[in-house]
């Protein structure tokens, strides 16, 4: 050709027919999932419904559920059966597979019994942990994933939101309950009738707990009130509710006098490292007597100064005459509509880390569901857990190069 009289900027090599190079197609992988029993702090929520480990079963995968885990969430041994599970009834059955599905963080017990390089997912609940925690786990070489730090691709926190939806329309739902008088409430009903005032609200964030708050309230009737310190947020607000529902910014004046005449303060603020606290016991002091205070930032430090931590079994205590709920796990209320979502949620993640060869990976590829790794072979990847607990912190995108 060179010699052709014709111009080609190629050279003879160039021009002979190369192999084709085709996509190497990544072989699909089993999962092979424990769901164990849920012990702490009466937790019910489960990761997977009967629905979806039908789905995930008919996929080929294998899903060992232990022993009246669904009992919390109203779900049957019988129903898990049915839909292809194995029931254990023995725990260290379920946590012999590679795979840990768990909603609430593992007791000490329960990490003694994960193999060494198993993959755990379940929830961190920060303030909560202790160092003892991640050096048990970083022992055993397990990669940790945290259901609160997960992103999309738009940089959200899906399951938090997920979460966050639920928390903010039970809290009304509870805020109902408690003002009753079987409840040592005033007796208000929530959205009043003709001739007698609605119940006055107060919701501390405007974030997704105080919007879904905020719609669950007004569609009750009650009169609102949001506080938050970011008027762009309080803005965001307003046009997500589509209501000019009253807002104002965290002004402890303006803050006093709303508590002062409100009948349910509902603490749904969010801080990086702990919520900050904006109302003092003088503030509760000065609320009226059988009102109620929900704390739903009690799991990450509480926003009231007369909050503490309670459970299920003994959800209130009263505080200068004032009722407060203080439990972290609120969704639990309502473990089958929680257990359905998280199942929305992570089914089609279970799907795609299958088709894609596995979790190794997806966390290679996928920027969101690597930002959800705290623990990496068991190496801590998180630098806020590496600096609350003073342990070793690598990045996690120099580790999976």
């Amino acid at each position: 050709m060179e010699n052709s009289g014709i111009y080609t900027p190629f050279s003879r090599h160039e021009l002979i027919p190369k192999e084709e190079r085709l996509e190497v197609q990544l072989k699909e992988g089993k999962l092979s999932i424990g769901i164990p029993k849920e012990t702490h702090l009466q937790e019910r929520r489960l990761c997977l419904s009967p629905d979806a480990i039908q789905v995930l079963v008919a996929n080929g995968h294998d899903i060992t559920v232990e022993t009246g885990a669904g009992e919390g969430a109203n779900f049957t041994d019988q129903e898990f059966s049915e839909a292809g599970a194995t029931i254990a009834y023995d725990t260290n059955e379920v946590f012999s597979k590679p795979i840990i599905l768990k909603v609430s963080p593992l007791s000490s017990e329960e990490i003694e019994m994960m193999k060494p390089n198993s993959f755990l997912v379940s929830t961190v609940q920060l303030n909560m942990q202790t160092r003892s925690y991640f050096e048990k786990l970083s022992a055993k070489k397990i990669t940790a994933l945290g259901f609160e730090f997960i992103k999309d691709s738009h940089g959200h926190l899906p399951v938090v939101r997920l979460l966050s939806e639920i928390a903010g329309t039970s809290s009304i739902l509870l805020a109902g309950e408690l003002m009753t008088n079987t409840n040592a409430g005033n007796g208000i009903l929530m959205g009043g009738i003709a001739g007698v005032r609605p119940a006055e609200i107060v919701i501390l964030g405007g974030g997704t707990v105080g919007e879904y708050a905020s719609r669950a309230a007004l569609g009750l009737g009650a009169n609102v009130r949001v506080f938050d310190n970011s008027l762009s947020r309080l803005r965001r607000l307003q046009t997500d509710l589509g209501v000019r529902v009253s807002t104002s910014m965290l002004d402890p004046k303006e803050l006093a006098k709303a508590l002062k005449r409100c009948d349910v303060a509902i603490g749904a603020l969010r801080g990086d490292a702990r919520t900050p606290c904006v109302v003092t016991e003088e503030m509760v002091e000065n609320m009226k007597q059988g009102s109620v205070i929900i704390d739903l930032s009690i799991d990450n430090g509480g926003c009231f100064e007369t909050s503490e931590i309670t459970t299920h079994a003994n959800p209130i205590v009263i505080k200068h005459g004032v009722i407060h709920y203080g439990v972290t796990n609120i969704t639990s209320r309502v473990a089958r509509t929680t257990t359905k979502a998280l199942s929305n949620f992570f089914l089609p993640y279970l799907l795609m880390v299958s088709k894609e060869g596995g979790f190794e990976h997806v966390i290679q590829c996928d920027r969101g569901l690597r930002s959800g790794i705290y623990l990496y072979h068991g190496r801590i990847t998180k630098k806020k857990i590496s600096d609350w607990f003073d342990l070793p912190f690598q990045d996690i995108n120099l580790l999976i190069v």
